[in-house]
């Protein structure tokens, strides 16, 4: 019996052990939440047939991931938009409560703090200019207290100042992590077609900003340091995703979920690296799972699973961006009313029964067929799931779709367009099936 119970154990692990390697291939390595060394360390225990061993590796992965602390420090001189491109991250308007104020001029000589309002682990540090102290590069990193930041993010809205340099040189010889960030490139575009609109050329433009900035590099022996061409009003353009990118790359695996989870909903790509993070852990905690049960758990569903789900749901929609309060707001942008808005997203009817002959049960039995005719069927070999899992992963692709529903706001009013009715949208611009360009 012990024999036959060990080679059972090995056959299901080897299984594993395949579905895991294949599984985080599918991920770019800037999308990849563990390191190669914990991927490794869970592969070698399914391979051994030891599911404890991987269970409990799992279990210390996921607990890294989720108290993992993110500290932002961002500094530049007075007027450089450090506060706004502070705001812009965490997906905050200048007026709100709590926001880093703009405009004003610096007075302050201490670094201030800024959690993200749905990531308390996440903290952004607005650092006084190197110009208006009168400490050394050294002693100012020390008084920053330099050694609780992730990375650094040096801002500039003109030329980078020789004080950035030092800066950069002081970070760079104590081991950390820099990052140029040239700031308001649509003020310069927009003043430049201005004043020179019949010879106005965007790309030449930012060329032009991008090259003077690599010569203030080159000359203070940074050559091999990036520049990045930011307008904290408009993140889906210009450098941003590859400042993003970028950062993911040098960040240690396990900080790379809440990085990717407290990004604005700017891009479709970031949409898509914000839901593949969210499909790393549920994965994981299927696996976790699977690899310590003792029967099969392919299910009913019960309550307690309804209840985990709702619950569940209510995280994706917030973390997308999606929960009542940000679709209250958007509802006032677009100058429709929620209901219209909700109409048009799948998140917010997942949970509510539309049909009088189906129960909540055999809606939520629909959704499993349908993920596993889409994903080619179960989440790995030789492992029970249940089904809550595959409803995770539906809830979370569905968000994600909703999502990019509401990037391209113009999506929301397609199925009025189509019949024929005509909508009187001031806000957006839309009358008459037609869109006002000049509205934004």
């Amino acid at each position: 019996m012990g024999h036959s119970s060990s080679t059972s154990s090995h056959i299901k692990g080897g299984d594993l052990a395949s579905s895991f390697g294949k599984f985080f291939k599918d991920f770019k390595l800037e999308s990849q939440i563990l390191s190669q060394e914990t991927i490794t360390l869970i592969k070698t225990h399914l391979k051994e047939g030891d599911l404890q061993k991987a269970a409990s590796a799992i279990s210390d992965a996921l607990r890294d991931i989720d108290n993992a602390p993110l500290n932002i420090a961002v500094t530049g001189e007075p007027g450089t938009g450090k506060s706004s491109f502070i705001n812009a991250l965490r997906g905050m308007e200048h007026d709100e409560e709590g926001a880093a104020p703009t405009g004003l001029v610096e007075t302050t000589l201490e670094r201030i703090s800024y959690k993200h309002p749905k990531f308390p682990n996440v903290t952004f540090w607005d650092l006084p200019g190197m110009m208006t102290t009168t400490f050394q590069p050294q002693m100012y990193l020390k008084k920053m207290k330099f050694c609780e930041y992730d990375f650094f993010i040096i801002i500039s809205s003109t030329r980078f100042k020789i004080s950035d340099m030092h800066l950069a040189a002081a970070i760079k010889k104590m081991k950390k992590n820099f990052y140029f960030v040239r700031t308001k490139v649509d003020n310069d575009l927009y003043n430049i077609e201005m004043s020179k609109p019949s010879t106005f050329n965007k790309d030449e433009v930012l060329q032009r900003i991008r090259n003077d900035c690599v010569t203030q590099l080159q000359n203070a022996n940074m050559s091999d340091t990036q520049v990045f061409l930011i307008s904290s009003l408009d993140l889906s353009s210009y450098d941003f995703q590859s400042l993003e990118t970028t950062l993911l790359k040098e960040l240690p695996a396990y900080k790379r979920h809440i990085f990717m989870q407290y990004l604005p909903n700017v891009t479709e790509s970031a949409i898509d690296r914000k839901r593949d993070s969210m499909r790393q852990k549920v994965w994981l905690e299927a696996i976790k799972a699977g690899a310590t049960a003792t029967i099969p758990f392919m299910g009913l569903i019960g309550d307690k699973d309804v209840e985990k789900l709702g619950e569940t749901l209510t995280l994706y929609r917030s973390y997308f961006g999606l929960d009542d309060a940000s679709l209250e707001t958007m509802a006032k942008d677009l100058n429709v009313s929620m209901e219209k808005l909700k109409a048009n997203l799948k998140s917010p009817h997942l949970l509510t029964v539309e049909k009088e002959d189906e129960s909540l049960g055999k809606k939520l039995l629909r959704y499993v067929e349908k993920f596993c005719s889409i994903s080619g069927g179960l989440i790995a070999t030789g492992l029970y799931f249940r089904k809550i899992f595959y409803l995770q992963n539906y809830f979370l692709e569905t968000v994600a779709s909703d999502a990019k529903v509401i990037l391209n706001k113009e999506e929301i009013f397609k199925e009025s367009l189509r019949s024929g009715k005509a909508y009187l949208l001031q806000d957006v611009g839309i009358e008459n099936g037609k869109s006002d360009t000049t509205s934004s």
